[in-house]
């Protein structure tokens, strides 16, 4: 049993079509945001992922501290989550020269061992009770682990195993089309919802090099800044559109 006092409001929000929009977007966002300032400001990864780790602490800090879900902070803190995670999966291939074979299967690993540990403690990974500390502590690194698992997974498929951007979308969006028919002919639940999300990842990210990259690099050529400056106009009106009308997420969760 958990202590009463020491709950809150439900922290996540519902997982509507507008929720798997905002992912998809914070996802291109993360990933033409970081090569943007890692390449085109020359940043570097080192110092990005040096100030968006340290961006992500506060503003994480300030998320655990909120006592129900508030949209914009909530996904600020997506956003960052999908920046953060993209370095460490780019630190481990570029700077440790470590294989995207290897970092899938850690990152993987890592993501089974955080959902075991969760259950274990909490005997549920539903993401409608997220109420306490400890529980959103979880999900929070569970999240990240899905967004350094996506970035493997996805770099390993559009670049390892040769499939581009343009193949790339087509893939990883055809198997969360697949999740999400799963689920409609009664597939569980938190099984779907964690599988769609990290398949989201990929999918964003493909999505993000495609309108970005050059068209000598299989891209569209549209650049880091016009797609991150577009995607993040999207993520701003539809987290404030969410920001004024009432929400589930806000009722104390059962």
């Amino acid at each position: 049993m958990h202590n009463p006092a020491k709950q809150t409001l439900n922290k996540v929000p519902e997982v509507t079509a507008i929720f798997w929009l905002i992912k998809i977007l914070s996802t291109t966002v993360g990933e033409t945001g970081a090569d943007y300032l890692a390449v085109h400001v020359g940043l570097g990864t080192a110092a990005t992922g040096g100030i968006m780790a340290a961006l992500l602490v506060l503003v994480l800090a300030l998320q655990v501290r909120m006592k129900k879900y508030v949209p914009w902070i909530y996904w600020i803190t997506v956003v960052l989550v999908s920046v953060v995670g993209t370095q460490i999966t780019d630190a481990l291939t570029d700077g440790l020269g470590i294989s995207l074979y290897v970092s899938t299967a850690v990152f993987a690993t890592a993501l089974m061992f955080t959902f075991a540990i969760w259950y274990r403690s909490e005997h549920t990974l539903s993401i409608h009770t997220i109420f306490t500390r400890r529980r959103e502590l979880f999900y929070w690194l569970a999240i990240l682990f899905t967004f350094a698992l996506g970035t493997a997974a996805g770099d390993l498929a559009t670049e390892a195993l040769g499939l581009g951007f343009r193949i790339g979308v087509l893939v990883f969006g055809g198997l969360i089309a697949l999740v999400f028919t799963a689920y409609w002919f009664g597939a569980n639940a938190i099984l779907s919802f964690w599988v769609a999300y990290i398949l989201t990842r990929p999918l964003g990210a493909s999505l993000g090099d495609l309108l970005s990259q050059s068209k000598d690099y299989g891209g569209l050529g549209f650049g880091t800044i016009i797609t991150s400056v577009t995607f993040l106009i999207v993520i701003v009106l539809l987290v404030a559109a969410l920001s004024v009308r009432p929400d589930e997420s806000r009722q104390p969760a059962q």
